[in-house]
């Protein structure tokens, strides 16, 4: 309904005097047009529309999966047995990869985790395989879902 003449119909929405209204086509001109206004669809049209908006958000939400990298759970004997194998010592490792002794010392002993550019510069340095790439539910999906099923990102966290 026109809100300036009581038109049953409404086309536009203009502004007038800094209100917005919702006018039939004659009533347009005495403001400005701010955007034409979509003949209304068809109750049964509308619903069918919803239905299948609210399919491809459920699809969608089934496909998303984020990828994570996680360091695999015994890095510390990986680095040290690569390490001896090409005969080094902690001190020379840590000078060749430009680290510190005592962060090299820390990770075979497996009292610090390392961090992934770390680990990757390891991996590239004694030729081994410590970070793991693994999917698991974005963080919309693993809301809806209940706190039985599977791992979580905590969960992988904690493995050591």
């Amino acid at each position: 309904m026109c809100d300036m003449c009581s038109s049953p119909e409404k086309a536009y929405k203009i502004e007038v005097e800094g209100s917005i209204l919702n006018v039939c086509e004659k009533c347009a001109s005495f403001g400005k047009v701010v955007r034409k206004i979509r003949p209304e669809m068809p109750e049964k049209k509308q619903k069918q529309v919803q239905k299948a908006a609210e399919k491809l958000a459920e699809e969608k939400a089934k496909k998303e999966t984020e990828t994570v990298q996680i360091i695999t759970p015994n890095y510390s004997l990986i680095i040290r047995k690569a390490r001896e194998k090409l005969g080094l010592k902690q001190e020379e490792l840590a000078k060749k990869i430009a680290e510190k002794e005592s962060v090299i010392h820390k990770l075979e002993s497996g009292s610090i985790i390392p961090a992934i550019p770390l680990a990757r510069k390891l991996e590239k340095f004694l030729r081994i395989s410590l970070v793991e790439t693994i999917e698991v539910d974005s963080p919309e999906t693993s809301d809806r879902r209940s706190s039985s099923e599977g791992l979580t990102l905590g969960d992988l966290i904690r493995i050591k």
